[in-house]
């Protein structure tokens, strides 16, 4: 291709995504102004994903820029669940089982500074799904800049609310430039997306389905999974939004990549099915982190789950002694002093610790 047809085409893809931005930014501003002159609308609650509807025929893509739009219920079913045809022996599973009340939003409304922290999640979202940094700036620009005084507030409560939905944590990645970035509290490939491509992240459905794993004593059966997934709308065999195809992505992409294990139950006739954690799950997460997660959706702490919180604080001191061991074995095989870098990952695998069912108390 002649030099000046290369040039002309790179002019055109910056101008195309420049527009692509300042529409981003246009979008959010509009609703920003929208909803200071209606009636507040309910924020989304912790546990509910922003889904945006398919875009009807000529409309606008949604990927243009974020938006408001019907919120889906997501994480909060972890600890909305419960165990069908059984009466819990247990306080913590009633209580784990039963999110918080939350006030009614015809009373209560959003005040300014929640209208704020919701349009900036989904322009976090936004920027997530376009592979970019958010940069203060231009977030300034979304909030409106004379609430740079509440700046460091409205960010605070929009990314703990993209924290429970989505586990992913809202990092500053450059000091200088005040740019800051989503990232995986899971090291799944894509930062969380298992594929490549610039979808939403699928950390938080698999954090969910290690709380659901743990709750259940460590080892859940498909009926189980599916029947809890089935609050958050996420049904097999019925692409979703966010996760694409979900028996896909659970009992295959998932379990490829090692943080989920799928095997038969012994003896069942006809054959059934049972989920644990995989490996990767134990050597990137813990019960602990799970359980944080899972109170977090609450609006709780984990000591409030003494049962689960007791069965975490066991896997914690598992996990230091063997690591205490791994250091123990590395100063007599290394006279020198040196610890080998590759001693620790094996002796962190689930293979390696024991799993202990959790006994109703």
């Amino acid at each position: 291709m002649p030099r000046g047809h290369k040039s002309k085409l790179r002019a055109c893809e910056k101008r195309q995504q420049a527009r692509g931005e300042t529409q981003g930014l246009q979008d959010a501003q509009a609703t920003t102004a929208a909803e200071e002159e209606s009636t507040p609308s309910p924020s989304p609650q912790p546990g509910a994903v922003v889904q945006s509807p398919p875009a009807a025929a000529g409309s606008r893509s949604t990927s243009q820029g974020p938006r408001r739009a019907p919120a889906t219920t997501t994480a909060s079913a972890s600890v909305s669940y419960t165990t069908s045809g059984k009466a819990s022996d247990s306080q913590d599973e009633a209580r784990a089982s039963t999110p918080k009340a939350q006030p009614s939003t015809e009373s209560s409304g959003l005040d300014s500074l929640s209208k704020k922290a919701v349009l900036l999640e989904q322009y976090l979202l936004y920027k997530y799904k376009m592979k970019q940094p958010a940069m203060k700036a231009d977030m300034l620009k979304i909030i409106n800049p004379n609430y740079e005084d509440r700046f460091a507030e409205i960010l605070k409560k929009a990314s703990e609310h993209i924290e429970a939905v989505f586990a992913l944590e809202l990092k500053e990645v450059d000091l200088p430039s005040h740019s800051y970035d989503l990232v995986s509290k899971l090291k799944l490939p894509n930062n969380g997306r298992v594929r490549g491509g610039r979808g939403l992240p699928k950390t938080g459905l698999l954090m969910n389905i290690l709380g659901m794993i743990f709750i259940k004593g460590n080892c859940a059966s498909e009926e189980d999974i599916w029947k809890f997934l089935s609050m958050m709308q996420v049904y097999a065999g019925r692409k979703h939004y966010i996760y694409g195809e979900p028996r896909k992505l659970i009992t295959k992409d998932l379990v490829r990549l090692q943080y989920l294990e799928y095997r038969q139950v012994p003896n069942s006739d006809p054959p059934r099915y049972e989920f644990l954690w995989g490996p990767k799950a134990h050597a990137e997460t813990s019960k602990m982190e799970v359980l944080k997660f899972m109170a977090k959706i609450s609006d709780t702490v984990p000591s409030a789950f003494p049962c689960y919180y007791e069965e975490a604080l066991r896997d914690e001191e598992e996990k230091a002694r063997a690591i205490d061991a791994a250091k123990a074995t590395a100063k007599v095989c290394a006279p020198s002093g040196a610890v080998p870098s590759n001693i620790y990952p094996p002796l962190l695998k689930s293979e390696n610790l024991p799993v202990k069912k959790l006994t109703s108390q």
